[in-house]
């Protein structure tokens, strides 16, 4: 389903709308015409939450009016089953006799229904992708939807320095915001398929080996990161965690490695050979040392087999690495054994 499909959760009538917003006043009508008020759009032209507005209406679910009993019945799944895969999908659950539900999400239930009934798929399994699909959709948007804030201003730089941020007008940034808001299913969509394709492989070569699955794990933090929060706003905040982020990203997929999950201050990465973990570590100390912005970085690495589930990964090694990366002095980095000798 892309978006400003009939029924469904993307921009309504996206390509008209967005077309025809060229000024403030096309702006207004646009709302308007989505069910706001006068005094909402004045609102928030007051408080600079225009383009918000305007993205929260475009996006809002149309015609929900099924309730949860109503959709039990029409999907065949138990009300308790349709709660638990809203509830993994970072939905609120519903209330008793509370429209929350499209005819959009009755045919998804519906399908879902089918599949589990036919033993294709366990509830286990659908919660499971629920609960990916969920989160990581949830990180999506609200990456989304801080680029509009801070595009419209409404990223306070606080006490302490700005941060430089390119201001839009309304009219264009909400006309932009519904053109994207098209592109981005296409690029999940890419995306996916390219990231399956490469988990596949990896999993294909497992079997063929017959080996447990083997790697580097490392992690690498920034130091001093809680103190320099505390000086800095949360503009400046924001900007440095970018920055660290960016960096990350960029050393670790063009060494070959993966970037398992950043966690603020700290990023957790993998790859198969030791080697290019130690390359990745070593690119990452260098860069965040070239970096007046960054702090230096302390990282530790550990090799051997590994667990991966819905993305990320476990056992001692994931532990170990974890562990000695806190004993690592600052710009330095601590191996395991296992590591070394390889």
């Amino acid at each position: 389903m892309t978006a400003g499909a009939e029924g469904g959760h993307g921009p309504r009538a996206g390509g008209d709308h967005h077309g025809a917003v060229r000024t403030l006043e096309d702006l207004r009508r646009l709302l308007r015409g989505l069910g706001a008020s006068d005094e909402e759009i004045a609102h928030a032209e007051h408080d600079g939450t225009l383009a918000l507005l305007a993205v929260e209406r475009l996006l809002a679910p149309q015609d929900v009016r099924y309730t949860l009993h109503e959709v039990a019945t029409r999907t065949g799944l138990t009300a308790a089953t349709i709660e638990l895969i809203w509830r993994s999908l970072g939905y609120p659950q519903p209330r008793p006799g509370e429209p929350a539900f499209n005819d959009i999400d009755v045919e998804l239930l519906s399908t879902v229904g089918e599949l589990m009934a036919s033993e294709v798929t366990s509830p286990e399994l659908v919660v499971q992708m629920s609960r990916v699909i969920g989160s990581s959709t949830a990180r999506i948007a609200s990456a989304h939807v801080d680029v509009i804030s801070a595009r419209a201003g409404l990223v306070s730089a606080g006490v302490g320095g700005e941060v430089p941020v390119t201001l839009v007008p309304d009219d264009r940034l909400i006309s932009n915001a519904t053109t994207v808001l098209e592109l981005i299913p296409k690029v999940i969509e890419v995306a996916w398929r390219r990231h399956v394709h490469a988990a596949a492989r990896r999993r294909l070569t497992l079997a063929e080996t017959g080996l447990e699955q083997q790697g580097a794990v490392g992690f690498a933090d920034l130091v001093g990161f809680t103190a320099l929060s505390q000086q800095m706003s949360e503009a400046e905040l924001a900007a440095v965690v970018d920055q660290f982020e960016d960096l990350c990203f960029d050393v670790v997929t063009a060494g070959g490695g993966r970037v398992v999950k950043m966690i603020g201050d700290e990023v957790m990465f993998t790859v198969d050979a030791p080697d290019a973990a130690a390359e990745m570590a070593l690119a990452l100390a260098e860069g965040t040392r070239d970096a007046d912005e960054l702090s230096d970085v302390r990282v530790g690495l550990a090799y051997g087999s590994v667990i991966e589930r819905e993305g990320d990964l476990y056992g001692p090694v994931v532990n170990l690495a974890s562990r000695i990366t806190a004993i690592a002095f600052p710009g330095s980095i601590v191996v395991s054994r296992e590591l070394r000798d390889r």
